[in-house]
Protein backbone atom coordinates (compact mmCIF):
# COMPACT_ATOMS: atom_id res chain seq x y z
CA UNK A 1 0.00 0.00 0.00
CA UNK A 2 1.37 3.24 -0.88
CA UNK A 3 2.52 5.63 2.38
CA UNK A 4 2.53 9.11 2.93
CA UNK A 5 4.20 11.42 0.70
CA UNK A 6 4.62 8.71 -1.71
CA UNK A 7 0.59 7.98 -2.02
CA UNK A 8 0.11 11.72 -2.13
CA UNK A 9 2.46 12.01 -5.06
CA UNK A 10 1.01 9.30 -6.78
CA UNK A 11 -2.79 10.71 -6.53
CA UNK A 12 -1.77 14.29 -7.81
CA UNK A 13 0.43 12.60 -10.75
CA UNK A 14 -2.92 11.02 -11.78
CA UNK A 15 -4.87 13.86 -11.74
CA UNK A 16 -2.84 15.32 -14.35
CA UNK A 17 -4.05 12.43 -17.13
CA UNK A 18 -7.46 13.65 -16.79
CA UNK A 19 -10.00 16.78 -17.74
CA UNK A 20 -13.03 17.11 -17.20
CA UNK A 21 -15.96 19.52 -16.39
CA UNK A 22 -16.18 22.76 -14.45
CA UNK A 23 -16.72 22.69 -10.90
CA UNK A 24 -18.62 25.22 -9.61
CA UNK A 25 -16.17 26.19 -6.58
CA UNK A 26 -12.62 25.41 -6.13
CA UNK A 27 -11.17 23.26 -3.48
CA UNK A 28 -7.99 23.31 -1.26
CA UNK A 29 -4.68 21.31 -2.44
CA UNK A 30 -4.94 19.25 0.64
CA UNK A 31 -8.80 18.80 0.12
CA UNK A 32 -8.22 17.29 -3.30
CA UNK A 33 -5.59 15.26 -2.40
CA UNK A 34 -7.75 13.78 0.03
CA UNK A 35 -10.65 12.91 -2.29
CA UNK A 36 -8.84 11.02 -5.01
CA UNK A 37 -6.89 9.24 -2.25
CA UNK A 38 -10.55 8.28 -1.02
CA UNK A 39 -11.93 8.30 -4.44
CA UNK A 40 -8.80 6.81 -6.59
CA UNK A 41 -6.32 4.99 -3.76
CA UNK A 42 -8.04 1.14 -4.95
CA UNK A 43 -8.01 1.97 -8.39
CA UNK A 44 -3.90 2.66 -8.22
CA UNK A 45 -3.69 -0.22 -6.20
CA UNK A 46 -5.26 -2.86 -8.04
CA UNK A 47 -4.29 -1.17 -11.48
CA UNK A 48 -0.94 0.56 -10.63
CA UNK A 49 0.54 -1.80 -7.97
CA UNK A 50 4.40 -1.81 -8.19
CA UNK A 51 5.12 1.01 -10.03
CA UNK A 52 7.91 3.27 -9.04
CA UNK A 53 6.81 7.01 -8.35
CA UNK A 54 8.14 9.67 -11.09
CA UNK A 55 7.96 10.50 -14.73
CA UNK A 56 4.27 9.95 -14.49
CA UNK A 57 3.75 6.15 -14.32
CA UNK A 58 1.25 6.22 -12.12
CA UNK A 59 -0.96 8.72 -14.41
CA UNK A 60 0.07 6.75 -17.39
CA UNK A 61 -1.30 3.74 -15.83
CA UNK A 62 -4.19 4.87 -14.94
CA UNK A 63 -4.42 6.47 -18.50
CA UNK A 64 -3.49 2.84 -20.02
CA UNK A 65 -6.18 1.30 -17.93
CA UNK A 66 -8.64 3.64 -18.24
CA UNK A 67 -11.57 1.31 -19.46
CA UNK A 68 -10.94 -0.49 -15.82
CA UNK A 69 -10.71 2.48 -13.80
CA UNK A 70 -13.47 2.76 -11.80
CA UNK A 71 -16.01 5.40 -12.75
CA UNK A 72 -16.12 7.19 -9.13
CA UNK A 73 -12.52 7.80 -9.17
CA UNK A 74 -12.58 9.07 -13.11
CA UNK A 75 -15.45 11.64 -12.14
CA UNK A 76 -12.92 12.78 -9.02
CA UNK A 77 -9.99 12.89 -11.22
CA UNK A 78 -11.67 15.45 -13.78
CA UNK A 79 -13.42 17.41 -11.12
CA UNK A 80 -10.11 18.01 -9.11
CA UNK A 81 -8.14 18.63 -12.04
CA UNK A 82 -10.68 21.68 -13.25
CA UNK A 83 -10.62 23.12 -9.93
CA UNK A 84 -6.82 23.25 -9.39
CA UNK A 85 -6.89 24.46 -12.68
CA UNK A 86 -9.60 27.26 -12.08
CA UNK A 87 -7.71 27.59 -8.64
CA UNK A 88 -4.18 28.00 -10.28
CA UNK A 89 -5.53 30.92 -12.92
CA UNK A 90 -7.74 32.95 -10.44
CA UNK A 91 -4.36 33.23 -8.68
CA UNK A 92 -2.04 34.30 -11.57
CA UNK A 93 -5.22 37.29 -12.76
CA UNK A 94 -6.55 38.39 -9.72
CA UNK A 95 -4.24 41.52 -9.77
CA UNK A 96 -5.70 41.96 -13.38
CA UNK A 97 -9.16 41.58 -12.10
CA UNK A 98 -9.20 43.62 -8.74
CA UNK A 99 -6.89 46.30 -9.70
CA UNK A 100 -9.85 48.95 -9.83
CA UNK A 101 -10.41 47.96 -6.42
CA UNK A 102 -6.93 48.19 -5.11
CA UNK A 103 -6.52 51.75 -6.65
CA UNK A 104 -10.22 52.70 -5.35
CA UNK A 105 -10.47 50.89 -1.33
CA UNK A 106 -6.40 49.96 -0.44
CA UNK A 107 -4.28 52.60 -2.37
CA UNK A 108 -1.45 53.69 -0.29
CA UNK A 109 -1.08 49.86 1.46
CA UNK A 110 2.43 48.71 0.42
CA UNK A 111 3.01 44.38 -0.33
CA UNK A 112 0.74 41.84 -1.67
CA UNK A 113 -0.27 40.12 1.44
CA UNK A 114 -1.38 43.21 3.22
CA UNK A 115 -3.21 44.41 -0.15
CA UNK A 116 -4.98 41.17 -0.23
CA UNK A 117 -6.00 41.43 3.11
CA UNK A 118 -7.00 45.05 2.69
CA UNK A 119 -9.62 43.26 -0.05
CA UNK A 120 -10.47 40.84 1.93
CA UNK A 121 -11.59 42.77 4.65
CA UNK A 122 -13.29 45.31 2.83
CA UNK A 123 -15.54 42.80 0.91
CA UNK A 124 -18.89 44.54 0.92
CA UNK A 125 -16.75 47.76 -0.59
CA UNK A 126 -15.36 45.94 -3.42
CA UNK A 127 -16.24 44.95 -6.69
CA UNK A 128 -17.89 41.09 -7.29
CA UNK A 129 -15.72 39.96 -9.71
CA UNK A 130 -12.88 40.72 -7.41
CA UNK A 131 -14.30 39.18 -4.51
CA UNK A 132 -15.29 36.13 -6.77
CA UNK A 133 -11.76 35.24 -8.07
CA UNK A 134 -10.39 36.28 -4.53
CA UNK A 135 -12.61 33.60 -3.61
CA UNK A 136 -11.75 31.24 -6.65
CA UNK A 137 -8.26 32.13 -5.66
CA UNK A 138 -8.90 29.98 -2.01
CA UNK A 139 -7.83 32.98 -0.40
CA UNK A 140 -11.28 33.84 1.94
Amino acid sequence: MLKGGIRLAAIVLASTAYIGAASAQTMSYADAVTKLASDCGADIQKLCKGLNLGGGRIADCLQQNAAKVSPTCKGSLSAVFQSISQREHAQTIYKQVCQRDMSKSCSGIKGDGFVLACLVKKESRVGKECNQVITDAGWR
